[in-house]
């Protein structure tokens, strides 16, 4: 029998990212430089290393370029949750007291502000799920919204070099929650206390267990919670958007705290990690947990994953109270651990039902395509995330390339 070959995007229909990038971007000077990668069917189709990865410094970008890809780790310890779940170690269904005894009696927020607050008790028990899926009532201190979240700032909840996990959990459960778990859905540190039960329950400590279980099997080399010393020619600096569509300096690469190994390891957005490095990561995702014959997470868990876990699989904008995200809210539901697109249409972006990615505060980003077998990275070093649509034009871009 005569197998068909598979259609593959043309490279000049591809090498529309580049010019995209460099008339849109990079000559307006709106980011520093980018690497973008995208494969399909397991094959980098294209890859491309554009602009400067140190604007002051008058140094390239290049492929092997290190980035911070902050929250681009909660999926990485999303998958080492699962494969504790994978060991009978928790049930999703477990209340969190259970392995914190200090959030047996979680209250809620009435009124009042630092330390003085009007608190309820919450009328549901949290859940492991709720973490998983930002569905816990925490909150991050950079959103600037809430008397919650400026506890948070105060308390330098969101990572500070005094922090440890440790700390993190133990002020928590000092404070109000925004609402009663599974009540609405809020992006937050949940993921930073799911790295504390990864190491809870796995005796290990966040780093250590990363590198056995998920990086060295992977090949993952260039992935870590500090940039080594061999690595730090290649560490790129982060700029911070300005208003006019300008950028200014915001970590140098020199000076940075990423150079030595952090007090705080955190879950939620601590890593840094190169552009192939992350693709071995999204291709077992987009493999079914496997990649070069090293499994990090079974087939039917990773799909189990990828469903929509909100309560009643609603989407983001009937659940979220209005805080950041780093995916747009219609159209899409939350998995457990990342972003699920529920529906094209809504979602009025190009793509596929089951889509499936996240980004991070430095405009990274990526996504995974079960449907067409696709995988897309995308590097940068601008904060916040927000500052353009940089990531929904990429879309656009490659999937018109599809043949």
């Amino acid at each position: 029998m005569t197998s068909i070959p598979q259609p593959k995007p043309a490279a000049s229909q591809l090498n529309r990212i580049k010019t995209f990038v460099d008339e849109h971007y990079l000559h307006p000077g709106k980011i520093p430089g980018a690497v973008t990668l995208v494969a399909q069917r397991g094959h980098i189709l294209w890859c491309e290393a554009q602009g400067l990865r140190d604007v002051e410094r008058n140094l390239p970008m290049e492929r092997d370029t290190v980035f911070r890809i902050y929250s681009m780790t909660k999926p990485i310890t999303s998958i080492a949750m699962m494969q504790l779940y994978e060991q009978g170690k928790f049930l999703l269904s477990d209340p969190v007291h259970k392995y914190i005894p200090s959030w047996r009696n979680l209250r809620v927020y009435k009124a009042g502000s630092h330390p003085d607050f009007e608190t309820a008790p919450a009328t549901s028990t949290m859940t492991i799920r709720d973490l998983m899926t930002h569905t816990s009532g925490l909150t991050y201190g950079f959103t600037e919204r809430t008397e919650v979240d400026a506890a948070y700032r105060k308390l330098k909840l969101d990572g500070s070099t005094i922090l440890t996990l440790d700390k993190l959990v133990d002020r928590l459960a000092e404070l109000p929650l925004e609402f009663s778990p599974g009540s609405a859905w809020n992006y937050s540190v949940s993921t930073d206390v799911l790295g504390y039960l990864v190491e809870r329950l796995s005796g290990q400590s966040l780093d250590t267990y990363f590198h056995e279980h998920i990086f060295a099997p992977l090949g993952m080399n260039e992935t870590g919670f500090h940039v080594r010393p061999e690595q730090q020619e290649r560490f790129a600096a982060c700029y911070l958007h300005q208003p006019g569509d300008t950028m200014k300096l915001q970590d140098d690469p020199r000076r940075s705290r990423y150079l030595k190994p952090p007090r705080f390891l955190s879950g939620g957005g601590g890593l840094v990690s190169t552009t192939d490095d992350y693709f071995r990561f999204a291709q077992a995702l987009c493999q079914g947990g496997e990649y070069q014959g090293q499994r990090i997470i079974g087939r039917k868990t990773l799909e189990f994953m990828r469903l929509n876990h909100l309560p009643g699989c609603n989407d983001l904008p009937a659940l979220s109270i209005g805080g950041f995200s780093e995916t747009p809210y219609a159209g899409s539901g939350f998995g457990l651990g990342f972003s699920v697109k529920t529906d094209v249409a809504k979602s009025a972006t190009i793509g596929s039902e089951g889509e499936f990615g996240w980004g991070g505060l430095a405009s990274t980003s990526f996504f995974v395509d079960p449907q067409e077998e696709l995988v897309v990275i995308f590097m940068t070093q601008l904060m916040p995330s927000s500052s353009y649509p940089i990531r929904q034009q990429l879309r656009a871009l490659v999937y018109g390339a599809l043949a």
